[in-house]
Protein backbone atom coordinates (compact mmCIF):
# COMPACT_ATOMS: atom_id res chain seq x y z
CA UNK A 1 0.00 0.00 0.00
CA UNK A 2 2.85 2.38 0.77
CA UNK A 3 5.32 1.05 -1.79
CA UNK A 4 4.99 4.36 -3.66
CA UNK A 5 4.81 7.93 -2.36
CA UNK A 6 1.52 9.08 -0.88
CA UNK A 7 -0.12 12.53 -0.87
CA UNK A 8 -0.78 14.25 2.48
CA UNK A 9 -4.19 15.91 2.72
CA UNK A 10 -3.94 17.32 6.26
CA UNK A 11 -1.83 17.14 9.41
CA UNK A 12 -3.48 18.33 12.62
CA UNK A 13 -3.00 17.89 16.36
CA UNK A 14 -5.44 15.40 17.87
CA UNK A 15 -8.33 16.65 19.99
CA UNK A 16 -9.02 15.32 23.47
CA UNK A 17 -12.21 13.57 22.35
CA UNK A 18 -10.44 11.97 19.37
CA UNK A 19 -7.62 10.80 21.68
CA UNK A 20 -10.14 9.07 23.96
CA UNK A 21 -11.87 7.48 20.96
CA UNK A 22 -8.52 6.27 19.62
CA UNK A 23 -7.71 4.66 22.95
CA UNK A 24 -11.05 2.85 22.94
CA UNK A 25 -10.44 1.66 19.36
CA UNK A 26 -6.95 0.39 20.29
CA UNK A 27 -8.38 -1.54 23.27
CA UNK A 28 -11.02 -3.10 21.02
CA UNK A 29 -8.57 -3.96 18.23
CA UNK A 30 -5.70 -5.19 20.41
CA UNK A 31 -7.06 -6.42 23.77
CA UNK A 32 -3.74 -8.14 24.58
CA UNK A 33 -2.09 -4.72 25.04
CA UNK A 34 -3.75 -4.10 28.38
CA UNK A 35 -4.35 -0.74 30.03
CA UNK A 36 -0.67 0.07 30.59
CA UNK A 37 0.23 -0.80 27.01
CA UNK A 38 -2.54 1.40 25.61
CA UNK A 39 -1.43 4.29 27.85
CA UNK A 40 2.13 3.98 26.56
CA UNK A 41 1.08 3.67 22.92
CA UNK A 42 -1.47 6.52 23.05
CA UNK A 43 -0.11 8.85 25.77
CA UNK A 44 -2.45 11.17 27.60
CA UNK A 45 -0.61 14.47 27.21
CA UNK A 46 2.22 14.01 24.72
CA UNK A 47 1.87 15.45 21.22
CA UNK A 48 -0.15 13.24 18.88
CA UNK A 49 -1.03 14.18 15.30
CA UNK A 50 -3.64 12.92 12.86
CA UNK A 51 -2.35 12.81 9.28
CA UNK A 52 -4.90 12.20 6.53
CA UNK A 53 -3.40 11.04 3.26
CA UNK A 54 -4.12 9.35 -0.04
CA UNK A 55 -2.08 6.27 -0.99
CA UNK A 56 -0.79 6.02 -4.57
CA UNK A 57 -3.83 3.95 -5.54
CA UNK A 58 -6.26 6.51 -4.12
CA UNK A 59 -7.05 4.80 -0.77
CA UNK A 60 -7.90 7.29 1.98
CA UNK A 61 -5.75 6.48 5.04
CA UNK A 62 -5.61 8.10 8.48
CA UNK A 63 -2.21 7.89 10.20
CA UNK A 64 -1.59 8.61 13.88
CA UNK A 65 1.86 10.08 14.55
CA UNK A 66 3.54 10.24 17.98
CA UNK A 67 7.07 11.46 18.62
CA UNK A 68 7.64 11.92 14.89
CA UNK A 69 6.88 8.26 14.08
CA UNK A 70 3.67 6.81 12.64
CA UNK A 71 2.32 4.41 15.28
CA UNK A 72 -1.05 3.39 13.83
CA UNK A 73 -2.94 3.74 10.59
CA UNK A 74 -6.63 3.38 9.85
CA UNK A 75 -8.02 2.02 6.57
CA UNK A 76 -11.73 1.45 5.96
CA UNK A 77 -12.40 1.82 9.71
CA UNK A 78 -9.85 -0.91 10.56
CA UNK A 79 -6.89 -0.04 12.79
CA UNK A 80 -3.40 -1.38 12.03
CA UNK A 81 -0.07 -0.97 13.90
CA UNK A 82 3.05 0.18 12.08
CA UNK A 83 6.43 -1.56 12.28
CA UNK A 84 7.56 1.15 14.73
CA UNK A 85 4.81 0.03 17.14
CA UNK A 86 5.46 -3.68 16.60
CA UNK A 87 9.14 -3.23 17.46
CA UNK A 88 7.98 -2.16 20.94
CA UNK A 89 5.25 -4.83 21.08
CA UNK A 90 6.63 -7.74 18.96
CA UNK A 91 4.07 -10.23 20.34
CA UNK A 92 1.03 -8.04 19.60
CA UNK A 93 0.06 -10.05 16.48
CA UNK A 94 0.42 -13.67 15.35
CA UNK A 95 3.86 -13.95 13.75
CA UNK A 96 4.92 -15.73 10.58
CA UNK A 97 8.55 -16.11 9.50
CA UNK A 98 10.08 -15.78 6.03
CA UNK A 99 13.56 -15.55 4.50
CA UNK A 100 15.62 -12.31 4.39
CA UNK A 101 15.75 -12.60 0.57
CA UNK A 102 11.99 -12.05 0.41
CA UNK A 103 12.05 -8.65 2.15
CA UNK A 104 13.07 -6.60 -0.88
CA UNK A 105 10.08 -7.94 -2.85
CA UNK A 106 7.68 -7.22 -0.01
CA UNK A 107 8.99 -3.66 0.10
CA UNK A 108 8.39 -3.42 -3.64
CA UNK A 109 4.69 -4.22 -3.18
CA UNK A 110 4.49 -8.02 -3.54
CA UNK A 111 2.30 -10.14 -1.30
CA UNK A 112 3.79 -13.04 0.69
CA UNK A 113 3.27 -16.45 -0.91
CA UNK A 114 2.98 -19.56 1.25
CA UNK A 115 6.08 -21.35 -0.18
CA UNK A 116 8.12 -18.54 1.35
CA UNK A 117 7.07 -19.36 4.93
CA UNK A 118 9.46 -20.98 7.39
CA UNK A 119 7.51 -23.55 9.42
CA UNK A 120 8.78 -23.64 13.04
CA UNK A 121 8.93 -26.92 15.03
CA UNK A 122 5.83 -25.92 16.99
CA UNK A 123 3.88 -25.38 13.76
CA UNK A 124 2.26 -22.30 12.26
CA UNK A 125 0.25 -19.93 14.47
CA UNK A 126 -3.50 -20.51 14.36
CA UNK A 127 -5.22 -17.69 12.44
CA UNK A 128 -8.44 -17.24 10.49
CA UNK A 129 -8.89 -15.70 7.07
CA UNK A 130 -8.75 -11.89 7.40
CA UNK A 131 -6.73 -11.91 10.65
CA UNK A 132 -3.98 -9.31 10.98
CA UNK A 133 -0.50 -10.86 11.18
CA UNK A 134 3.12 -9.76 11.57
CA UNK A 135 5.90 -11.00 9.29
CA UNK A 136 9.44 -11.45 10.60
CA UNK A 137 12.70 -12.58 9.07
CA UNK A 138 14.56 -15.74 10.00
CA UNK A 139 16.85 -15.03 12.94
CA UNK A 140 15.12 -11.89 14.24
CA UNK A 141 11.73 -11.52 15.95
CA UNK A 142 11.42 -7.81 15.04
CA UNK A 143 8.50 -7.56 12.54
CA UNK A 144 9.32 -6.15 9.10
CA UNK A 145 5.82 -6.26 7.57
CA UNK A 146 2.12 -6.27 8.46
CA UNK A 147 -0.37 -8.24 6.40
CA UNK A 148 -3.82 -9.81 6.37
CA UNK A 149 -4.12 -13.60 6.16
CA UNK A 150 -5.59 -14.67 2.81
CA UNK A 151 -6.68 -18.03 4.31
CA UNK A 152 -6.87 -19.76 7.66
CA UNK A 153 -4.01 -21.84 9.05
CA UNK A 154 -5.91 -25.09 8.35
CA UNK A 155 -6.48 -23.99 4.73
CA UNK A 156 -2.76 -23.14 4.40
CA UNK A 157 -1.78 -26.62 5.52
CA UNK A 158 -4.47 -28.26 3.38
CA UNK A 159 -3.14 -26.44 0.30
CA UNK A 160 0.33 -27.87 0.88
CA UNK A 161 1.61 -24.35 1.56
CA UNK A 162 0.91 -23.17 -1.97
CA UNK A 163 -0.73 -19.97 -3.15
CA UNK A 164 -1.08 -16.47 -1.71
CA UNK A 165 -0.69 -16.42 2.04
CA UNK A 166 -0.83 -12.77 3.11
CA UNK A 167 -1.89 -9.48 1.57
CA UNK A 168 0.88 -7.13 2.72
CA UNK A 169 -0.24 -3.64 3.81
CA UNK A 170 2.91 -2.04 5.22
CA UNK A 171 6.61 -2.89 5.44
CA UNK A 172 9.90 -1.72 6.85
CA UNK A 173 11.51 0.62 4.25
CA UNK A 174 8.23 1.61 2.57
CA UNK A 175 7.08 5.26 2.37
CA UNK A 176 5.09 5.10 5.61
CA UNK A 177 8.23 3.92 7.44
CA UNK A 178 10.19 6.71 5.72
CA UNK A 179 7.82 9.33 7.14
CA UNK A 180 9.21 8.47 10.60
CA UNK A 181 12.77 8.59 11.93
CA UNK A 182 13.82 5.77 9.54
CA UNK A 183 15.29 3.70 12.34
CA UNK A 184 16.22 0.09 11.63
CA UNK A 185 14.57 -2.92 13.27
CA UNK A 186 16.03 -3.84 16.65
CA UNK A 187 17.55 -7.29 17.03
CA UNK A 188 15.15 -9.48 19.02
CA UNK A 189 16.45 -12.99 19.62
CA UNK A 190 14.13 -15.75 18.36
CA UNK A 191 12.18 -17.73 20.93
CA UNK A 192 13.69 -21.07 21.91
CA UNK A 193 11.18 -23.01 19.80
CA UNK A 194 12.08 -21.01 16.71
CA UNK A 195 15.82 -21.49 16.97
CA UNK A 196 17.28 -22.62 13.62
CA UNK A 197 19.26 -25.45 15.25
CA UNK A 198 16.06 -27.10 16.49
CA UNK A 199 14.43 -27.06 13.09
CA UNK A 200 17.25 -28.70 11.17
CA UNK A 201 15.86 -32.18 11.83
CA UNK A 202 12.54 -31.24 10.22
CA UNK A 203 14.31 -29.81 7.20
CA UNK A 204 12.74 -26.36 7.42
CA UNK A 205 16.08 -24.54 7.10
CA UNK A 206 17.79 -25.37 3.82
CA UNK A 207 21.52 -24.86 4.00
CA UNK A 208 22.14 -24.93 0.25
CA UNK A 209 22.27 -21.37 -1.19
CA UNK A 210 20.80 -22.65 -4.46
CA UNK A 211 17.86 -24.04 -2.51
CA UNK A 212 17.35 -20.69 -0.79
CA UNK A 213 17.41 -18.96 -4.18
CA UNK A 214 14.69 -21.35 -5.33
CA UNK A 215 12.77 -20.54 -2.17
CA UNK A 216 12.94 -16.84 -3.01
CA UNK A 217 11.28 -17.45 -6.36
CA UNK A 218 8.66 -19.70 -4.81
CA UNK A 219 7.85 -17.06 -2.21
CA UNK A 220 7.08 -14.54 -4.92
CA UNK A 221 5.14 -16.81 -7.26
CA UNK A 222 2.05 -15.01 -8.50
CA UNK A 223 3.26 -11.59 -7.34
CA UNK A 224 5.24 -10.60 -10.45
CA UNK A 225 2.59 -8.23 -11.84
CA UNK A 226 2.54 -6.15 -8.71
CA UNK A 227 6.32 -6.16 -8.47
CA UNK A 228 6.52 -4.76 -11.99
CA UNK A 229 4.04 -2.04 -11.10
CA UNK A 230 5.86 -0.96 -7.98
CA UNK A 231 9.48 0.08 -8.03
CA UNK A 232 11.75 -1.90 -5.76
CA UNK A 233 13.08 0.24 -2.98
CA UNK A 234 15.47 -2.25 -1.49
CA UNK A 235 18.81 -1.96 -3.21
CA UNK A 236 20.95 -5.08 -2.69
CA UNK A 237 20.21 -8.79 -2.64
CA UNK A 238 21.65 -10.34 0.46
CA UNK A 239 22.55 -13.98 0.67
CA UNK A 240 22.18 -15.77 3.99
CA UNK A 241 25.41 -15.50 5.91
CA UNK A 242 26.69 -12.53 3.87
CA UNK A 243 28.01 -9.57 5.78
CA UNK A 244 25.51 -6.74 6.06
CA UNK A 245 25.82 -3.07 6.83
CA UNK A 246 25.50 -2.45 10.57
CA UNK A 247 23.03 0.33 9.83
CA UNK A 248 20.47 -2.31 8.83
CA UNK A 249 20.05 -2.98 12.51
CA UNK A 250 20.34 -6.73 12.79
CA UNK A 251 17.95 -8.07 10.17
CA UNK A 252 20.46 -10.83 9.43
CA UNK A 253 23.40 -10.56 11.81
CA UNK A 254 26.62 -12.20 10.65
CA UNK A 255 28.11 -14.41 13.34
CA UNK A 256 31.34 -14.78 11.35
CA UNK A 257 32.12 -11.06 11.29
CA UNK A 258 35.02 -10.58 13.67
CA UNK A 259 34.56 -6.79 13.98
CA UNK A 260 32.18 -5.40 16.53
CA UNK A 261 29.79 -2.55 15.71
CA UNK A 262 32.01 -0.18 17.70
CA UNK A 263 35.12 -1.20 15.72
CA UNK A 264 33.23 -0.77 12.45
CA UNK A 265 32.07 2.71 13.51
CA UNK A 266 35.65 3.67 14.50
CA UNK A 267 36.86 2.56 11.08
CA UNK A 268 34.05 4.46 9.31
CA UNK A 269 34.76 7.63 11.33
CA UNK A 270 38.47 7.58 10.45
CA UNK A 271 37.69 6.87 6.81
CA UNK A 272 35.28 9.83 6.56
CA UNK A 273 37.76 12.04 8.47
CA UNK A 274 40.64 11.33 6.09
CA UNK A 275 38.39 11.58 3.04
CA UNK A 276 37.16 15.02 4.18
CA UNK A 277 40.71 16.33 4.78
CA UNK A 278 42.00 15.00 1.46
CA UNK A 279 39.13 16.11 -0.79
CA UNK A 280 37.03 18.79 0.84
CA UNK A 281 38.96 20.95 3.30
CA UNK A 282 41.28 23.56 1.75
CA UNK A 283 43.89 25.74 3.39
CA UNK A 284 41.70 28.80 2.78
CA UNK A 285 38.96 27.22 4.94
CA UNK A 286 41.11 27.35 8.07
CA UNK A 287 40.43 28.04 10.87
CA UNK A 288 37.40 25.77 10.56
CA UNK A 289 34.84 25.21 13.32
CA UNK A 290 34.85 21.57 14.38
CA UNK A 291 31.05 21.49 14.19
CA UNK A 292 31.16 22.82 10.61
CA UNK A 293 33.86 20.30 9.75
CA UNK A 294 31.66 17.47 10.97
CA UNK A 295 28.35 18.65 9.49
CA UNK A 296 29.53 19.96 6.12
CA UNK A 297 32.53 17.74 5.35
CA UNK A 298 32.75 14.53 7.37
CA UNK A 299 29.11 13.45 7.07
CA UNK A 300 29.05 14.16 3.34
CA UNK A 301 31.95 11.69 2.90
CA UNK A 302 30.00 8.85 4.45
CA UNK A 303 29.53 6.03 1.90
CA UNK A 304 26.06 5.48 0.49
CA UNK A 305 24.01 3.09 2.60
CA UNK A 306 26.09 3.72 5.75
CA UNK A 307 25.26 6.05 8.62
CA UNK A 308 27.98 7.60 10.75
CA UNK A 309 27.12 7.82 14.45
CA UNK A 310 29.99 9.01 16.65
CA UNK A 311 28.10 7.97 19.78
CA UNK A 312 28.39 4.34 18.67
CA UNK A 313 32.17 4.63 18.25
CA UNK A 314 34.72 4.14 21.03
CA UNK A 315 35.33 7.93 21.05
CA UNK A 316 31.68 8.83 21.88
CA UNK A 317 32.40 12.53 21.23
CA UNK A 318 33.88 14.44 18.29
CA UNK A 319 36.23 16.40 20.56
CA UNK A 320 37.78 13.19 21.91
CA UNK A 321 38.33 11.86 18.38
CA UNK A 322 39.93 15.12 17.22
CA UNK A 323 42.25 15.07 20.26
CA UNK A 324 43.42 11.63 19.14
CA UNK A 325 44.01 12.93 15.60
CA UNK A 326 45.94 15.88 17.08
CA UNK A 327 48.15 13.50 19.05
CA UNK A 328 48.93 11.76 15.76
CA UNK A 329 49.88 15.22 14.43
CA UNK A 330 47.39 15.11 11.56
CA UNK A 331 45.56 18.26 12.66
CA UNK A 332 45.90 21.01 15.23
CA UNK A 333 42.84 22.06 17.24
CA UNK A 334 42.55 25.26 19.28
CA UNK A 335 39.82 26.95 21.32
CA UNK A 336 39.71 30.33 19.55
CA UNK A 337 36.71 31.48 21.57
CA UNK A 338 35.34 30.26 24.87
CA UNK A 339 33.90 26.76 24.49
CA UNK A 340 34.25 26.74 20.68
CA UNK A 341 36.99 24.64 19.10
CA UNK A 342 38.37 25.09 15.60
CA UNK A 343 40.80 23.21 13.38
CA UNK A 344 43.61 25.70 12.79
CA UNK A 345 46.13 23.55 10.90
CA UNK A 346 46.24 20.36 8.81
CA UNK A 347 49.32 18.38 7.82
CA UNK A 348 48.31 17.35 4.30
CA UNK A 349 51.69 15.60 3.89
CA UNK A 350 50.96 13.24 6.78
CA UNK A 351 51.34 9.60 5.66
CA UNK A 352 47.80 8.72 6.67
CA UNK A 353 46.37 11.42 4.39
CA UNK A 354 48.71 10.83 1.46
CA UNK A 355 48.20 7.05 1.57
CA UNK A 356 44.40 7.30 1.84
CA UNK A 357 42.69 6.00 -1.31
CA UNK A 358 39.56 7.92 -2.29
CA UNK A 359 36.71 5.43 -2.78
CA UNK A 360 35.00 5.19 -6.16
CA UNK A 361 31.68 7.11 -6.12
CA UNK A 362 28.59 4.93 -6.38
CA UNK A 363 26.38 5.50 -9.44
CA UNK A 364 23.52 6.29 -7.10
CA UNK A 365 25.51 8.51 -4.76
CA UNK A 366 24.13 11.59 -6.43
CA UNK A 367 20.58 10.77 -5.43
CA UNK A 368 19.04 13.66 -3.59
CA UNK A 369 17.95 13.59 0.05
CA UNK A 370 20.45 10.82 0.83
CA UNK A 371 18.51 7.73 -0.07
CA UNK A 372 15.03 9.12 0.53
CA UNK A 373 14.25 8.94 -3.21
CA UNK A 374 14.84 6.26 -5.78
CA UNK A 375 15.61 8.82 -8.52
CA UNK A 376 17.81 11.94 -8.45
CA UNK A 377 15.91 15.12 -7.73
CA UNK A 378 15.53 17.53 -10.62
CA UNK A 379 14.08 21.02 -10.04
CA UNK A 380 10.80 21.73 -11.84
CA UNK A 381 10.59 23.95 -14.90
CA UNK A 382 8.48 26.94 -13.81
CA UNK A 383 6.96 29.14 -16.51
CA UNK A 384 4.93 32.35 -15.78
CA UNK A 385 1.51 32.47 -17.47
CA UNK A 386 -1.38 34.92 -17.67
CA UNK A 387 -5.16 34.40 -17.30
CA UNK A 388 -7.68 36.55 -19.21
CA UNK A 389 -10.02 38.31 -16.72
CA UNK A 390 -13.61 39.33 -17.52
CA UNK A 391 -12.58 42.99 -17.93
CA UNK A 392 -10.28 42.13 -20.88
CA UNK A 393 -12.35 39.54 -22.79
CA UNK A 394 -13.25 42.04 -25.57
CA UNK A 395 -9.55 42.55 -26.37
CA UNK A 396 -8.81 38.81 -26.61
CA UNK A 397 -12.06 37.42 -28.06
CA UNK A 398 -11.07 38.31 -31.67
CA UNK A 399 -8.12 35.89 -31.35
CA UNK A 400 -10.41 33.10 -30.12
CA UNK A 401 -9.74 33.44 -26.39
CA UNK A 402 -12.31 33.87 -23.64
CA UNK A 403 -12.45 34.56 -19.92
CA UNK A 404 -10.09 32.22 -18.05
CA UNK A 405 -7.90 31.39 -21.06
CA UNK A 406 -4.27 30.81 -20.08
CA UNK A 407 -1.60 32.47 -22.25
CA UNK A 408 2.16 32.85 -22.28
CA UNK A 409 3.73 36.31 -22.28
CA UNK A 410 4.76 36.02 -25.95
CA UNK A 411 1.20 35.11 -26.97
CA UNK A 412 -0.20 38.14 -25.11
CA UNK A 413 2.22 40.48 -26.89
CA UNK A 414 1.39 39.00 -30.31
CA UNK A 415 -2.38 39.31 -29.71
CA UNK A 416 -2.08 42.98 -28.67
CA UNK A 417 0.18 43.83 -31.62
CA UNK A 418 -2.15 42.12 -34.12
CA UNK A 419 -5.19 43.88 -32.59
CA UNK A 420 -3.53 47.29 -32.93
CA UNK A 421 -2.46 46.68 -36.53
CA UNK A 422 -5.81 45.16 -37.58
CA UNK A 423 -7.74 48.18 -36.24
CA UNK A 424 -5.25 50.78 -37.66
CA UNK A 425 -4.28 52.01 -34.21
CA UNK A 426 -0.57 52.50 -34.96
CA UNK A 427 0.14 56.25 -35.12
CA UNK A 428 0.91 57.27 -38.71
CA UNK A 429 3.39 59.96 -37.66
CA UNK A 430 5.17 57.98 -34.94
CA UNK A 431 5.21 54.18 -35.33
CA UNK A 432 6.29 53.84 -31.68
CA UNK A 433 2.90 55.12 -30.47
CA UNK A 434 -0.45 53.32 -30.40
CA UNK A 435 -3.78 55.12 -30.43
CA UNK A 436 -6.18 53.86 -27.78
CA UNK A 437 -9.67 52.87 -28.90
CA UNK A 438 -12.47 52.35 -26.32
CA UNK A 439 -11.57 48.67 -25.84
CA UNK A 440 -7.87 49.35 -25.19
CA UNK A 441 -8.74 52.32 -22.97
CA UNK A 442 -11.02 50.17 -20.79
CA UNK A 443 -8.38 47.44 -20.58
CA UNK A 444 -5.21 49.39 -19.75
CA UNK A 445 -6.15 52.84 -18.42
CA UNK A 446 -7.15 53.88 -14.93
CA UNK A 447 -10.37 55.85 -14.52
CA UNK A 448 -8.47 59.11 -14.01
CA UNK A 449 -6.65 58.57 -17.33
CA UNK A 450 -9.69 57.82 -19.51
CA UNK A 451 -10.05 61.37 -20.86
CA UNK A 452 -6.42 62.49 -20.76
CA UNK A 453 -4.39 59.64 -22.26
CA UNK A 454 -5.12 58.91 -25.96
CA UNK A 455 -1.83 57.31 -27.03
CA UNK A 456 0.75 55.03 -25.41
CA UNK A 457 4.20 53.78 -26.46
CA UNK A 458 4.36 50.10 -27.46
CA UNK A 459 6.38 49.03 -24.38
CA UNK A 460 4.03 50.87 -21.99
CA UNK A 461 0.95 49.38 -23.65
CA UNK A 462 2.32 45.82 -23.48
CA UNK A 463 3.49 46.24 -19.89
CA UNK A 464 0.09 47.54 -18.83
CA UNK A 465 -1.69 44.67 -20.59
CA UNK A 466 0.44 42.08 -18.83
CA UNK A 467 -0.12 43.88 -15.51
CA UNK A 468 -3.91 43.79 -15.90
CA UNK A 469 -4.00 40.05 -16.63
CA UNK A 470 -4.34 37.61 -13.74
CA UNK A 471 -1.08 35.80 -12.87
CA UNK A 472 -0.71 32.04 -13.28
CA UNK A 473 2.16 29.62 -13.68
CA UNK A 474 3.02 26.21 -15.09
CA UNK A 475 5.08 23.68 -13.15
CA UNK A 476 6.61 20.79 -15.09
CA UNK A 477 8.50 18.03 -13.28
CA UNK A 478 10.70 15.71 -15.38
CA UNK A 479 8.66 12.82 -16.76
CA UNK A 480 5.32 14.27 -15.61
CA UNK A 481 2.53 16.24 -17.26
CA UNK A 482 2.79 20.02 -16.70
CA UNK A 483 0.49 21.44 -14.03
CA UNK A 484 -1.09 24.90 -14.50
CA UNK A 485 -2.12 26.83 -11.38
CA UNK A 486 -3.59 30.28 -10.92
CA UNK A 487 -1.85 32.95 -8.87
CA UNK A 488 1.86 33.42 -8.27
CA UNK A 489 4.04 30.54 -7.17
CA UNK A 490 5.10 30.97 -3.57
CA UNK A 491 8.89 30.99 -3.15
CA UNK A 492 10.61 28.73 -0.66
CA UNK A 493 10.41 30.96 2.41
CA UNK A 494 13.29 30.92 4.93
CA UNK A 495 12.65 32.85 8.13
CA UNK A 496 14.15 33.15 11.59
CA UNK A 497 11.88 32.89 14.61
CA UNK A 498 12.40 33.47 18.30
CA UNK A 499 11.47 30.74 20.75
CA UNK A 500 11.57 30.37 24.51
CA UNK A 501 14.76 31.41 26.34
CA UNK A 502 15.66 33.71 23.43
CA UNK A 503 16.54 30.75 21.20
CA UNK A 504 16.51 31.16 17.43
CA UNK A 505 15.09 28.62 15.00
CA UNK A 506 15.18 28.52 11.21
CA UNK A 507 11.81 27.86 9.55
CA UNK A 508 11.52 26.68 5.91
CA UNK A 509 8.13 26.72 4.15
CA UNK A 510 6.63 25.96 0.70
CA UNK A 511 8.96 23.05 -0.13
CA UNK A 512 6.08 20.97 -1.55
CA UNK A 513 5.51 23.44 -4.42
CA UNK A 514 8.92 22.45 -5.79
CA UNK A 515 8.47 18.69 -5.38
CA UNK A 516 10.51 18.46 -2.17
CA UNK A 517 9.41 16.25 0.73
CA UNK A 518 9.65 18.31 3.97
CA UNK A 519 10.33 15.17 6.04
CA UNK A 520 13.22 14.12 3.78
CA UNK A 521 14.66 17.66 3.72
CA UNK A 522 14.45 17.79 7.54
CA UNK A 523 16.38 14.51 7.78
CA UNK A 524 19.16 15.86 5.55
CA UNK A 525 19.37 19.16 7.44
CA UNK A 526 19.46 17.37 10.78
CA UNK A 527 22.60 15.56 9.66
CA UNK A 528 24.18 18.58 7.96
CA UNK A 529 23.51 21.06 10.77
CA UNK A 530 23.88 18.57 13.63
CA UNK A 531 20.83 20.22 15.17
CA UNK A 532 17.34 19.02 16.00
CA UNK A 533 14.70 19.37 13.29
CA UNK A 534 10.92 19.06 13.40
CA UNK A 535 8.22 19.01 10.72
CA UNK A 536 4.95 20.72 11.67
CA UNK A 537 1.84 21.99 9.84
CA UNK A 538 2.49 25.44 8.36
CA UNK A 539 0.22 28.04 10.06
CA UNK A 540 -2.45 29.43 7.74
CA UNK A 541 -1.53 27.06 4.88
CA UNK A 542 -3.78 24.12 4.19
CA UNK A 543 -2.09 20.75 3.59
CA UNK A 544 1.37 22.32 3.87
CA UNK A 545 4.25 21.46 6.19
CA UNK A 546 7.17 23.50 7.46
CA UNK A 547 10.63 22.40 8.55
CA UNK A 548 12.04 23.91 11.75
CA UNK A 549 15.76 23.68 12.56
CA UNK A 550 17.33 24.74 15.84
CA UNK A 551 19.59 27.80 15.50
CA UNK A 552 20.35 30.07 12.56
CA UNK A 553 20.94 27.48 9.82
CA UNK A 554 20.13 29.70 6.79
CA UNK A 555 23.63 29.08 5.38
CA UNK A 556 23.14 25.27 5.39
CA UNK A 557 19.60 25.58 3.97
CA UNK A 558 20.76 27.88 1.16
CA UNK A 559 23.62 25.54 0.20
CA UNK A 560 21.23 22.59 0.09
CA UNK A 561 18.60 24.39 -2.02
CA UNK A 562 20.95 26.23 -4.39
CA UNK A 563 23.85 23.81 -4.87
CA UNK A 564 22.33 20.35 -4.45
CA UNK A 565 18.68 20.83 -5.40
CA UNK A 566 19.63 23.60 -7.89
CA UNK A 567 16.53 25.69 -7.28
CA UNK A 568 16.72 29.12 -8.98
CA UNK A 569 17.66 31.86 -6.53
CA UNK A 570 14.62 33.92 -7.58
CA UNK A 571 12.35 31.22 -6.10
CA UNK A 572 13.97 31.39 -2.65
CA UNK A 573 13.44 34.25 -0.22
CA UNK A 574 15.26 34.85 3.05
CA UNK A 575 18.81 33.96 1.95
CA UNK A 576 20.06 37.29 3.26
CA UNK A 577 19.30 36.18 6.84
CA UNK A 578 22.34 33.89 7.00
CA UNK A 579 24.73 34.78 9.85
CA UNK A 580 27.59 36.92 8.66
CA UNK A 581 31.04 35.35 9.14
CA UNK A 582 33.04 36.73 12.02
CA UNK A 583 35.88 39.03 11.03
CA UNK A 584 39.29 37.46 11.39
CA UNK A 585 41.41 39.20 13.98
Amino acid sequence: MFAKAFRVKSNTAIKGSDRRKLRADVVAAFPSLGTDGVSQLVPGKEELNIVKLYAHRGDAVTVYVSGGNPILFELEKNLYPTVYTLWSYPDLLPTFTTWPLVLEKLVGGADLMLPGLVVPPAGLPQVQKGDLCAIVLMGNRAPVAIGVAAMSTSEMLASGLKGRGFSVLHTYQDHLWRSGDKSSPPFLAPLALDHPDLSEEKGSVPEDPAMQEDMRHLALEGGEEEIGENQQTCGKKTLPGASEDPSVGGLNPDPTDSKTLQEQMDELLQRCFLHALKCRVKKADLPLLTSTFLGSHVFSCCPEGRQLDIKKSSYKKLSKFLQQMQQEQIIQVKELSKGVESIVAVDWKHPRITSFVIPEPSPTSQTVQEGSREQPYHPPDIKPLYCVPASMTLLFQESGHKKGSVLEGGEVRMIVINYAKKNDLVDADNKNLVKLDPILSDCVLEKSEQHTVVKLPWDSLLTRCLGKLQPAYQVAFPGQEPIVKKGKICPVDITLAQRASNKKVTVVRNLEAYGLDPCAVAAVLQQRCQASTTVTPAPGARDSLQVQIQGNQVHHVSRLLLEEYQLPRKHIQGLEKAPKPAKKK
